[in-house]
C-alpha cells in the first residue's frame, strides 16, 4: 500500500450544520486519498464531531459556552469570529508546524474568508470552499461585481444571466428582491468574493452533469473546481468503508424509531418531510401542511424540531398519528435511503437537494427564503425530479395546494416521468465518482499537486 505523505490539509466550516457537513465530507474524500485531513471548528460544536481518519481541533469564535445563541446578532458573531478565529486557527497552525504534519493547505468555508489570510500569513495554500450551487454563486458574485443591482424589480423579469435558465420573480434568492431584509446575511455572502482571486483553489459542491452550464458562465468570473455532490460515500461509490452518515449531529438523532416505522410501510408509499436545521415556519403553515398531509391519506414521517412542536395545533397533530410519525430529528440519509420513502417534502436547501438527487427520491419543494427559492425552480422545471408548491397571497401553501402536490409526485401522470428524471440523476451522481467523473478527476487532481509541492518542499515556498 503507498504509505506516501501527500500533505495535510485543515478543513474550516461556518458552524452550522448545513455547512459542517459537506465540509467534513470534503475532509473524509481527501483522508481516503492518502492526506492528513483535520476539521478545525469551534470550541462549542467540536464535540458533536466524530470521525475516522479525520482529526479534530478546537477554535474559537468568542462564544464557547454556546457558539451564535450566545451572540447578541450576525455581525457581532462574525466579528467575533473573525477575530477570536484568526488567532485560534493560526495556533492550531503553529502546532503542527515543526510535527511530521506539517500543514499545507487551509481548505475554508466560503462564509469565512479571513482564513485566507491566515493561510497567507503561513505561506500555505488557502482554498475556499462554496457550500451552495453554482447558480448562487454566479448571482451574487455578479452583485459583487455590481453587474447587477439591487432590489431587482418584477418589471424587469425575467432576470438573465450567462449559463442560467431565464429566471423569474419567484425564483430569485430573497435578498435580491428584499436587501434590507438580512442586511448581516446578504453582507456575509457578498464578502465571500472580494480575496477570490487570491484562493489557489475555489471549491464548489456541485457536479458538471447537474451544473455545467452555470459552472461555464462562472467560469468568466473565477476558475472553480466542482467536487460535489458531498455526501457520505456509501450512497454514491461506496469507496469510504463504513461512510453512510456525515459523522456530525449537532441534535441527538432518533434513527432507531425511524427505522422502525418505515420498515413496516409498503415500497415507496411514505411521504418525508423536513426543513432543515434553521428553517422556522409560522404555525399557519404547519397546520396547512398538517391538514395536507392528513387529507391526502399518505404515510409520513415528519421531523419537527422540538422548538417548532408547539406551532402544531395538538387535535391535528393527533388525529395524524394514525398515518404518520413526527419526530425530533432523525437520520435523514438513512430515511431518504429507505425502500419505504417515495417523496421528500423538503424546504430547499441545497445539501438536502444534492441528497435528494443522489438518492433518487422525487421531492416537492416547498421553500421558504434566500437561495431556496431558486433551487426550488431547478428541482420542477430544469432537473424535473419535482414540483414545487404554491404559495397564496399570504405567502402560505394552502392545504388543496400541497394535497395536490403530493398527489402530483406519489401517483399522478407526471410521478412516472419524475421518478424516470431522479433514477437518471442518482446514476449521474454516482458517475462524479466512479473512474474518470469529473469531481474524483477535481479532488484527484487538488491532491496530486499538494503531493507534489510537498515533495519538492514548495508547500511553505508558494507566496516568496
Amino acid at each position: 500500500m503507498d504509505k506516501e505523505y501527500r500533505g495535510h490539509v485543515v478543513v474550516l466550516p461556518y458552524p452550522s450544520q448545513g455547512h459542517i457537513n459537506p465540509l467534513l465530507q470534503f475532509a473524509k474524500r481527501l483522508a481516503s486519498k492518502g492526506v492528513k485531513a483535520t476539521l478545525a471548528t469551534t470550541s462549542y460544536t467540536v464535540n458533536s464531531i466524530c470521525v475516522p481518519n479525520v482529526g479534530i481541533e478546537p477554535i474559537s469564535d468568542g462564544f464557547d459556552q454556546a457558539g451564535f445563541a450566545q451572540a447578541a446578532d450576525e455581525d457581532t458573531f462574525l466579528q467575533s469570529f473573525k477575530t477570536n478565529g484568526s488567532r485560534t486557527l493560526s495556533q492550531v497552525l503553529d502546532k503542527y508546524q515543526n510535527s511530521d504534519f506539517p500543514v499545507n493547505c487551509v481548505v475554508y468555508d466560503s462564509f469565512l474568508p479571513w482564513a485566507l489570510d491566515v493561510a497567507k500569513k503561513h505561506r500555505i495554500y488557502g482554498a475556499s470552499f462554496f457550500t451552495n450551487s453554482a447558480t448562487v454563486c454566479s448571482i451574487f458574485f455578479r452583485i459583487h461585481l455590481r453587474l447587477l443591482s439591487l432590489p431587482c424589480k418584477l418589471e424587469d423579469m425575467p432576470l438573465l444571466i450567462p449559463g442560467l435558465p431565464p429566471l423569474n420573480f419567484p425564483d430569485l434568492p430573497t435578498f435580491l428582491k428584499k436587501p434590507d431584509s438580512y442586511p448581516a446575511y446578504l453582507k456575509m455572502k457578498l464578502n465571500q468574493y472580494p480575496d477570490l482571486d487570491k484562493a489557489d483553489w475555489v471549491f464548489v459542491n456541485t457536479f458538471e452533469a447537474l451544473e455545467g452550464q452555470a459552472a461555464n458562465g462562472l467560469s468568466k468570473l473565477f476558475s472553480g473546481k466542482l467536487i460535489g455532490p458531498m455526501v457520505p460515500s456509501a450512497y454514491l461509490d461506496g469507496q469510504i468503508t463504513g461512510d453512510r452518515g456525515y459523522g456530525a449531529s449537532l441534535w441527538k438523532p432518533l434513527g432507531e424509531e425511524c427505522t422502525k416505522w418505515l420498515e413496516a410501510k409498503p415500497p415507496k408509499s411514505v411521504v418525508y418531510v423536513s426543513f432543515g436545521s434553521m428553517v422556522s415556519l409560522t404555525e399557519k403553515q404547519m397546520e396547512e401542511l398538517a391538514l395536507g398531509l392528513k387529507e391526502s391519506g399518505v404515510h409520513f414521517l415528519w421531523v419537527v424540531r422540538e422548538s417548532e412542536r408547539s406551532k402544531l395545533p395538538k387535535e391535528i397533530s393527533d388525529s395524524a398519528k394514525e398515518k404518520g410519525l413526527f419526530v425530533t430529528w432523525c437520520n435523514q440519509l438513512e430515511a431518504l435511503a429507505h425502500e419505504a420513502i417515495g417523496c421528500f417534502v423538503t424546504h430547499c436547501g441545497w445539501n438536502s437537494i444534492l441528497e435528494g438527487l443522489s438518492l433518487g427520491v422525487p421531492m416537492v419543494a416547498v421553500p421558504q427564503w434566500a437561495d431556496q427559492l431558486t433551487n426550488a425552480k431547478f428541482v420542477e422545471e430544469i432537473w424535473e425530479v419535482g414540483v414545487r408548491a404554491k404559495e397564496d397571497e399570504q405567502g402560505v401553501v394552502r392545504k388543496e395546494e400541497f394535497v395536490g402536490c403530493l398527489k402530483e409526485v406519489m401517483e399522478g401522470e407526471r410521478s412516472q416521468e419524475i421518478r424516470k428524471n431522479t433514477s437518471k440523476w442518482r446514476e449521474l451522481a454516482k458517475k462524479e465518482f466512479s473512474e474518470g467523473g469529473s469531481s474524483e478527476k477535481n479532488i484527484t487532481g487538488f491532491v496530486e499537486h499538494l503531493r507534489l509541492a510537498n515533495k519538492k518542499g514548495e508547500a511553505h515556498l508558494w507566496s516568496t
